[in-house]
């Protein structure tokens, strides 16, 4: 008589995954590399993985850099690991990139969302979108389900249940933002996504509300020395209130975290690339579930990936001489004039 035995069928390995564990690997001898929690999926499980590397001293500012918090949008976990790829392959011969890393810390997630990558789904596992997910509340009305919904875990925008636990990928992104840049005097965050219209947007909070954020002179001059370096970039800067207001915003539950302490400065962005562009050049994608958010073709992603970097590489650069440029005394109170100008 033959006796039957279970076999574990595991998760196949995401290419991205394949990649980060690569870069890491590479780039061992300057890397700190961390699992902040593993995502059931069936067959197995995925790490959700925190790569810092920089001045660890929390008396220097940060940078924390994300992707992949929905899984659908492949692109924006990409743009985060080939930024990693590149600081590492400059590690070997750049002394300039050595002696800035002495004047900041950088935060890689580039995976939030693994069981959402692996089965092409915006939300995750769990049927969660992880940024309606937040204990935030929109004050005015918001749009119907985009703006986030507690009907049911099979439709999309599902906030997860009133009054229940954040999901484990929300925690988890909330514990490396709050113990790697939360306890600074002053970070940046840019959190990469894509799907919304033609063009590529940088977003800042409120989601949740048309009032302006108690920093919104800091972001104004973020916005303007951004400008003033790089005169021909695409960008859109705004709230994301002028497009949506939505429930449960990550940013926008972090950015109040921040607010609690008057002498730490905090400045989160999300960048929304236009996936809508790589649609209208290749219409056909619109027949494929990841062709509405993701370039298709490889001369198209290569390009993306490309263009995005001068931004994340602005960043690092901001945020290790930011006091060279954050406004002070009369100059604040213009800047704070100007934006609300620009964006109320």
């Amino acid at each position: 008589m033959s006796r039957g035995y279970a076999v574990m069928v595991l998760p196949p390995e995401l290419p991205e995954l394949a990649a980060l564990n690569r870069i890491v690997e590479l780039g061992a001898a300057h890397l700190q590399c961390r699992v902040v929690c593993n995502v059931a999926v069936p067959g197995g499980s995925y790490p959700v993985h925190a790569i810092t590397l920089g001045k660890s001293d929390p008396a220097v500012p940060a940078v924390g850099y994300f992707g992949g918090v929905h899984g659908l949008e492949r692109i924006g976990a990409e743009v985060v690991i080939a930024y990693l790829h590149s600081l590492v392959m400059r590690l070997q011969w750049d002394s300039t990139l050595h002696r800035q890393l002495e004047t900041v810390r950088l935060v890689f997630m580039p995976i939030v969302n693994p069981g959402g990558m692996h089965l092409g789904t915006r939300a995750n596992p769990r049927g969660v979108d992880l940024m309606r997910n937040a204990p935030v509340t929109a004050l005015d009305p918001v749009p119907f389900m985009v703006g986030g919904q507690r009907v049911s875990a099979r439709l999309p925008w599902y906030r997860g249940a009133a009054n229940g636990a954040m999901e484990a990928e929300s925690q988890a992104l909330c514990e490396v933002v709050q113990s790697e840049l939360l306890n600074r005097p002053f970070s940046l965050a840019l959190d990469c996504h894509s799907g919304f219209g033609v063009s590529d947007r940088l977003w800042f909070p409120f989601a949740h509300t048309r009032a302006p954020i108690a920093h919104l002179a800091e972001m104004h001059a973020l916005k303007s020395i951004f400008s003033q370096s790089n005169s021909y970039h695409r960008y859109t800067v705004e709230p994301q209130s002028a497009q949506y207001l939505a429930h449960g915003d990550l940013w926008d539950h972090l950015y109040q975290l921040a607010c609690r302490d008057a002498d730490r400065i905090f400045l989160p962005l999300t960048l929304e690339m236009g996936s809508w562009l790589w649609v209208k050049k290749n219409p056909r994608q619109l027949f494929f579930r990841h062709g509405i958010f993701n370039p298709l073709i490889e001369h198209r992603q290569q390009r993306v990936l490309r263009q995005h970097q001068m931004l994340l590489d602005f960043l690092s650069r901001a945020a290790s001489d930011h006091d060279r440029w954050l406004p002070k005394a009369d100059a604040r109170v213009q800047q704070h004039a100007m934006a609300l100008q620009d964006w109320y």
